[in-house]
C-alpha cells in the first residue's frame, strides 16, 4: 500500500474542502491515487465537484503574439526556477525574442525553434542569473477562412487564444479572457471526450440518490445531469464572465455573428510537479551528520 503523505492529504483537502481524516481515509482506500479518491468521494459522499489539481511548481511566463489581421497567433511558455527571475527584465527580453521567432518561423518544435542564436542567448541568460531557463512549449494557431483570432494573457501566467468563425477580434479577445479566468474543459459539448463522459456517468450512477431507481428513470436522471455537466464545462454554454446574463455563444453571435470554434489555454507550470524542500529540516539533518 502506498504511503499517504501529508502533502497529498493537504492537496485533497484543498480540492474538495473535506476534513483531514476523511481525506486521509479516502486516499488510503484509493492507495494514494488522488483522482480515484475524488471519484470515490463523489460516489459515496455525494461530493458534487473538486477543484483541479493545483500542484503547479514551475515558474515562468506565457507570451502571445497575434497578427495585425488576426489570422495567426502564437503562444509560448518559458520556464524559470523562481517567480523572481520570471519578473526579471532580462528574462522577459529573452521570452520576447522567443515569441518573435516563433511568430516569424511558425515553428512548433522547441528544438528547431531554439537552434542558433536563441539557444546561445538562453545559455548566456542561465550563466548570468544562475537559474535554469527552458522553453517548454509553443502553440501556433491559424484562423480558417473567414475566421478570426483573439488572445489574452493574465498576469503573465495564464494565456488563451480563441478562434471564432466571423465575429470581431475584440470579441475573440474578450472570450479569451473568459477562457483564462474560467478554464472550460472544451469549446463545445460535442468536443467532450467520450472517456470523460463515461467516467462522469459512472460517478452519477454511483451516487446515493440513484440507488433503487428503475432503469428508465435512472437513465433520464443521468442524461439530465450529463447535460448540466456539459453546459457547465463547455465554453459556449457558460455564462460570459463580463456579462453573466448571456452565454459565451450569445456574446459571440452578438459580435458580428461570431461563432466559437476552439481555444487553447496555457498556464505556467501546469502538469509539472516540483519537489518541495523543507530547508529547515535539511539544515538540521546536515548539522546532525557533521
Amino acid at each position: 500500500m502506498a504511503a499517504i503523505s501529508a502533502s497529498l492529504v493537504k492537496e485533497l483537502r484543498e480540492r474538495t474542502g473535506l476534513g483531514m481524516m476523511e481525506c486521509k481515509k479516502a486516499l488510503t482506500e484509493a492507495d494514494g491515487d488522488i483522482e480515484l479518491a475524488i471519484d470515490n468521494l463523489r460516489k459515496n459522499a455525494g461530493l458534487k465537484s473538486a477543484k483541479k489539481a493545483g500542484r503547479v511548481a514551475a515558474e515562468g511566463a506565457i507570451i502571445t503574439r497575434v497578427a495585425d489581421d488576426a489570422s495567426l497567433a502564437v503562444m509560448i511558455e518559458v520556464n524559470s526556477e523562481t517567480d523572481f527571475v520570471a519578473r526579471d527584465e532580462n528574462f522577459q527580453g529573452f521570452t520576447s525574442k522567443v515569441a518573435d521567432k516563433a511568430f516569424a518561423t511558425r515553428h512548433t518544435d522547441v528544438a528547431a525553434l531554439m537552434e542558433g542564436e536563441l539557444e546561445e542567448a538562453r545559455n548566456q541568460l542561465v550563466q548570468k542569473i544562475g537559474e535554469n531557463i527552458s522553453v517548454r512549449r509553443v502553440e501556433i494557431v491559424e484562423a480558417p477562412e473567414g475566421g478570426i483570432l483573439g488572445a489574452y494573457v493574465h498576469g503573465g501566467r495564464i494565456g488563451a487564444v480563441v478562434t471564432l468563425q466571423g465575429g470581431t477580434q475584440n470579441a475573440a479577445h474578450d472570450i479569451a479572457m473568459h477562457v483564462a479566468a474560467i478554464n472550460p474543459a472544451v469549446a463545445r459539448p460535442e468536443n467532450m471526450p467520450q472517456e470523460q463522459l463515461d467516467q462522469e456517468k459512472a460517478v452519477i450512477l454511483a451516487q446515493p440518490d440513484m440507488a433503487g431507481k428503475p432503469s428508465e428513470i435512472a437513465e433520464k436522471m443521468v442524461q439530465g445531469r450529463l447535460k448540466k455537466y456539459l453546459a457547465e464545462n463547455s465554453l459556449i454554454n457558460q455564462p460570459f464572465v463580463k456579462d453573466p446574463n448571456q452565454t459565451v455563444a450569445e456574446f459571440a453571435k452578438a459580435s458580428n455573428g461570431g461563432e466559437v470554434l476552439s481555444f487553447v489555454r496555457y498556464e505556467v507550470g501546469e502538469g509539472i510537479e516540483k519537489e518541495e524542500v523543507d530547508f529547515a529540516k535539511e539544515v538540521m539533518e546536515q548539522a546532525r551528520r557533521s
